[in-house]
């Protein structure tokens, strides 16, 4: 896409807002390249990774960028075989910690839902977790190198600390033995050896080597002769502590060579994570929204904003091209809106073609344009003459010469700046000759032949930007099938021009102009109207379905209460009718037994009369059971308001409302409801109900709060961090957090002594560590929460 539209439209702007959302330089520069892709797939696989990205910002929380940064140097050196430096390991161990831990942060259980695009990105990554390991183990910080990094170099600095021991103790037998020659009895260091502060005068009466004097000459620095050896051996083992840590960042420097590949391709992930993450960030900050992309150029913004206007000030806009119409010519007053409109429909384009979320209402719509032409000048603050001219006219033929079909032109005031009749003549021509060959366009002017040729012409629709004549001031509204008034008598009567003037400057212009112009006073006044009425539609329609919805819910929740009863009831008699036929089997084969021990043939004939009486009782009492019919009391030929009677289908008591219609149909009182039924389905009451039981649905309401993820405890004393951190705990735990910060510094060890003991016995705390480089050391514990 041409740059030079990209920097009228301001998407530079743009870029800068959003580079404030990545955490890394490397990521910024992947925003700094941002062009719009050339594809639909392209585009519309680039929204999508937004979209999944702002989910998992929901869903999950912050993704794990904690202490990344730009080592893109540093990987470089390394690929080339250089010594790095402990600060560049720390770091690609970051990278490397990053990469592994988003892993982690993407996976997704059978039943949650999947972020194609992101987990396919993340599949690439390439666990070095010995590699990470060893780097955190070897190195502290950026100047220190742990102790732990081998055991030559915590042989060497063990044997350090004994020699500085035994030196600190000789020297201050020295400061007792010299104290008379001494400026002050201490001991000071001079290029890593210990020596003391002697008087000029006495130099003698100290036998030692000398390492510096005071600026004045008053003090000698002597290095007393007993203290030689024992700085030797410092001096040598610092040597060796030196070399040593040198072959360690040699050791490290050679495996991150040696896995050099794996470490670019995780570093590259996590710069292209960053900047997926931005654009999220980004988008969330603007309540922006994915849009639709298609091909054939149709555009449907609905409340679309300029990103770049303040959000409290913008007014939304509405905007659609390219179903009945593919030119729309916009019109109105001066600073009535006009160029912000046509600016907000290239900048929302830029953004989603470049993978963006736009400030619009959910299923908005743009077209897939392979370039966007812009030829806009800001001319309400510009005098415009020849030049002006030549300039916007040289940009409009290079438009002319490049534009097709997957165009989308922008002209600001088209034709503006030479004179009116010749330049309303050649923006008609210029529009005609763009439209013929398929390109999307929008352009805003002043001329009134505009208008005519939009209201005569195939394919080609106004609109204009409302403005309110009464406050002077435009409501910034785009109105679409509606040409602009230039309101320039209005305006200047409200300003105080003399009414013989305007009256003057009427007769001069044609009845038929001033006639167009009563009629757009007319159909604005109109379009405003019917707006209103269709937002009130709008808006009793929404309510009446709401309330629709409710009763609709309502009557099948008692529709399933209704079933489910039945259904229970059947269950219930057909096994007392099992339990019962099982007995009585039971009983008879206990007779026929008996039958066998003694009885007679006329007594089993009885048995089985008696058998076959029990069966047919039973089968008709399940006949019965079974019956959807269950009457209450006699049918009732006649009611009247206020009655109570009986409903057998809903095994309900209810309350008549009406008296029934020649129908037999009335409404009654059922609970809450009020609901028709017919006269020969009511039945008497014989009395009340059954006491039934109540169930109550209990429901467990969580007081959901914005909860931090970390708290400070610095400067609390013991009981007072306790307290604090359990309530914290507790307000994390209500409020869905997984992983907390408790910030209690580093200090005397005292208050992260007191916040530990309390975590182990806490009942929301699943796990928990200090923190790790990057993350705050030793001065903060990550709380894993249950």
């Amino acid at each position: 896409m041409n740059e030079k539209s990209l920097k009228i439209l301001e998407f530079n702007k743009i870029k800068e807002k959003l580079k404030k959302y990545a955490n890394t330089s490397a990521g910024k520069d992947l925003i700094e390249a941002l062009t719009p892709y050339n594809n639909i797939y392209e585009v519309k696989k680039h929204l999508q990774e937004t979209s999944e990205a702002l989910k998992l910002l929901i869903f999950r929380g912050n993704p794990p960028f904690e202490g990344v940064y730009d080592v893109r140097q540093g990987i470089e050196m390394a690929e080339k075989g250089f010594v790095l430096m402990p600060g560049q390991i720390l770091k690609i161990g970051a990278v490397l910690r990053a990469a592994r831990r988003f892993q982690k942060y993407i996976s997704t259980k059978e039943d949650e839902e999947h972020f194609k695009i992101i987990e396919d990105i993340c599949a690439g990554i390439i666990v070095l977790k010995d590699l990470e390991n060893r780097v955190f183990m070897s190195i502290e910080s950026e100047e220190k190198i742990s102790d732990k990094a081998s055991s030559v170099l915590y042989n060497i600095r063990k044997s350090l600390q004994d020699k500085n021991a035994s030196v600190r103790d000789k020297v201050n037998s020295f400061i007792r033995a010299y104290s008379p020659y001494l400026q002050d009895n201490l001991y000071t260091m001079r290029g890593d050896r210990y020596v003391l502060p002697v008087k000029a005068e006495n130099k003698s009466s100290v036998p030692g080597l000398v390492h510096d004097q005071s600026s004045s000459g008053a003090t000698l620095y002597i290095e007393p002769m007993g203290l030689v050896n024992l700085n030797n051996e410092i001096k040598e083992l610092r040597l060796k502590e030196k070399a040593e840590i040198d072959r360690i960042l040699a050791e490290l420097s050679g495996e991150i060579y040696e896995n050099i590949n794996a470490v670019k391709i995780n570093a590259d992930i996590i710069w292209e994570l960053d900047f997926i993450f931005a654009k999220a960030k980004f988008g969330s900050e603007l309540n922006a929204t994915i849009p639709k992309v298609n091909e054939e150029g149709l555009v449907d913004i609905i409340e679309g904003r300029h990103p770049l206007i303040n959000k409290k000030a913008v007014v939304p806009m509405d905007v659609h091209i390219g179903r009945d119409f593919t030119c729309l010519v916009i019109t109105g007053p001066n600073t009535g809106g006009k160029t912000v409109a046509l600016k907000t429909i290239g900048i929302l384009h830029i953004m989603a073609l470049c993978g963006l979320m736009i400030p619009a209402r959910e299923n908005s719509m743009v077209g897939f344009f392979t370039e966007i032409f812009a030829d806009i000048g800001d001319e309400q603050s510009i005098e415009q003459n020849l030049s002006t001219f030549s300039s916007h006219m040289s940009n409009i033929v290079n438009i002319i010469k490049e534009s097709d079909k997957k165009s989308l032109v922008l002209f600001d005031e088209l034709g503006a700046g030479t004179d009116p009749t010749e330049g309303a003549a050649l923006a008609v021509s210029i529009l005609e000759n763009l439209k013929s060959r398929g390109c999307t366009i929008v352009a805003t002017t002043h001329y009134s032949e505009l208008k005519v040729y939009a209201l005569k012409s195939q394919g080609v629709e106004n609109a204009s930007v409302e403005f309110d004549v009464e406050t002077l001031k435009p409501t910034y509204r785009l109105m679409i099938g509606v040409p602009g008034k230039s309101n320039a008598f209005e305006i200047s009567k409200r300003l105080g021009l003399p009414e013989f003037i305007i009256e003057d400057a009427r007769k001069n212009i044609a009845s038929e102009a001033l006639r167009f112009e009563d009629l757009i006073q007319s159909l604005q006044e109109k379009r405003s109207k019917a707006e209103n009425y269709a937002r009130e539609a709008e808006v009793l329609k929404n309510e009446a379905a709401k309330i629709k919805y409710k009763y609709e819910e309502k009557a099948n929740k008692l529709q399933n209460i209704k079933d489910k009863s039945i259904i229970e009831a059947r269950r219930e008699a057909k096994e007392i009718l099992r339990q019962s036929k099982e007995e009585a089997d039971k009983i008879l084969k206990d007779m026929r037994e008996l039958e066998k021990m003694g009885y007679t043939s006329s007594a089993r004939h009885r048995l089985e009369e008696n058998r076959k009486k029990l069966k047919d009782k039973l089968e008709k009492t399940e006949e019965e059971l079974y019956s959807t019919k269950t009457e209450d009391g006699e049918k009732i030929e006649s009611v009247k308001e206020g009655q109570e009677v009986f409903i057998p289908s809903l095994n309900q008591k209810v309350l008549v409302l009406s008296k029934p219609d020649n129908k037999g149909e009335l409404q009654v009182q059922a609970g809450i409801m009020k609901i028709s039924v017919n006269l020969k389905d009511l039945r008497a009451c014989k009395g009340g109900l059954k006491d039934k039981k109540k169930k109550v649905k209990r429901e467990a309401k969580l007081n959901l709060r914005d909860v931090s993820t970390s708290v400070d405890l610095r400067g609390m004393d013991s009981l007072e961090a306790i307290y604090t951190t359990d309530k914290y705990l507790d307000d994390a735990y209500l409020g869905g957090l997984k992983e907390v910060t408790i910030i209690h510094g580093k200090g005397t060890g005292v208050l992260r002594n007191s916040i530990t003991d309390m975590l182990k016995h806490h009942s929301h705390v699943k796990n928990y560590r200090l923190g790790e480089y990057g993350e705050g050391g030793t001065g903060v514990t990550l709380v894993e929460l249950k």
